[in-house]
């Protein structure tokens, strides 16, 4: 991974993201039917530890076009939630995912590291593959801290392992290596000319793979307790991560609807057999997907040293 200053990395992540943002979920298969929803609860379910929770007020930290915040809105997990990038881009995209759905979703452009609400504002604060992406990850948990309840939840799924991290870059290599023969196979042109140097900025954005002790050392550092590490996705990674290099190389109103099919049935195959087979039974840590949670004490002594004391199951989801 490039290492680049505080600021070029949020610069390199803005004009990526901005570019990215009208075809973002296209891309990643994102959707807000019963899929999308059953995806987005399956990685709450196991970020929790199982169960169906639900949050009156919800903080999303690098929401992009609003996968998670959209679903669980839908899905009655959350009653009232803030979706917040620094990509204008990305919150324009969520916006109008809202209103063709009918959610209320409010939204705020801003660094995770400063956000601009009071103390005590959130019941969860909660994100999907962002971290990776914050240069000052210390102040980042301790504003999270800061505008979390008392007894209030963080949630990140989606990040990358270190070990996981370095596997996937084998299917990307090849991918990229077999490219040109993948876009002549399919008649497709090169992705060239308008946004191509910002789409390209897509190998610069991500700054940190993790292990599952960088995760929890995180949490605990911030004043966090019941802290959760888990592992996701190992064989769906290696599989997604070469087809959506592939497509990074092509112009993508190019690539045929049975391309993504084919994309998108082979991931959730392997996914079903990560999630049934694999996880729970490996480590996490090789698995390219980590997945936390953990929960501020509830009171002053348990913050002071005490014991934090695993939540029970909120109501279920409607």
């Amino acid at each position: 991974m490039a290492r680049l200053g505080p600021d070029d990395v949020k610069d390199v992540n803005t004009r990526y993201h901005d570019a990215a943002s009208s075809e973002y979920d296209s891309k990643w298969g994102i959707s807000y039917g019963v899929r999308g929803a059953e995806q987005v609860l399956s990685k709450m379910r196991k970020a929790l530890g199982g169960g169906k929770r639900r949050f009156a007020r919800a903080l999303e930290i690098g929401a992009g076009t609003g996968y998670f915040t959209l679903n669980l809105l839908r899905a009655g997990v959350v009653d009232d939630a803030v979706a917040t990038d620094i990509s204008r881009g990305m919150l324009d995209e969520l916006s109008m995912s809202a209103q063709r759905l009918g959610v209320e979703v409010a939204t705020a452009r801003c660094d995770a590291a400063e956000l601009p609400f009071e103390d005590d504002s959130f019941d969860l604060v909660l994100g999907h593959a962002v971290l990776h992406h914050i240069p000052d990850l210390a102040t980042a948990f301790d504003e999270f801290r800061r505008v979390l309840r008392p007894g209030g939840t963080v949630v990140f799924c989606g990040e990358p392992s270190l070990y996981g991290d370095r596997v996937a870059a084998l299917p990307k290599r090849v991918a990229l290596a077999v490219a040109p023969a993948w876009r002549r196979a399919l008649g497709l042109g090169m992705r060239v000319g308008g946004d191509h140097a910002d789409h390209e900025l897509e190998h610069l954005v991500d700054q940190h793979a993790f292990t599952p002790g960088d995760l929890r050392g995180l949490a605990r550092g911030a004043g966090f307790g019941s802290v959760r590490v888990v592992g996701e996705e190992l064989v769906a990674g290696w599989f997604g991560w070469a087809n959506r290099t592939l497509e990074s190389t092509a112009h993508p109103d190019q690539i045929p609807d049975l391309w993504y099919q084919y994309a998108y049935r082979g991931y959730l195959a392997l996914q079903a057999l990560d999630t049934r087979v694999l996880e729970g039974r490996l480590p996490a840590a090789i698995f390219y997907n980590l997945l936390m949670s953990a929960r501020l004490p509830a009171d002053a002594a348990a913050a002071s040293g005490g014991e934090a004391v695993e939540p029970a199951p909120l109501a279920a989801a409607r």
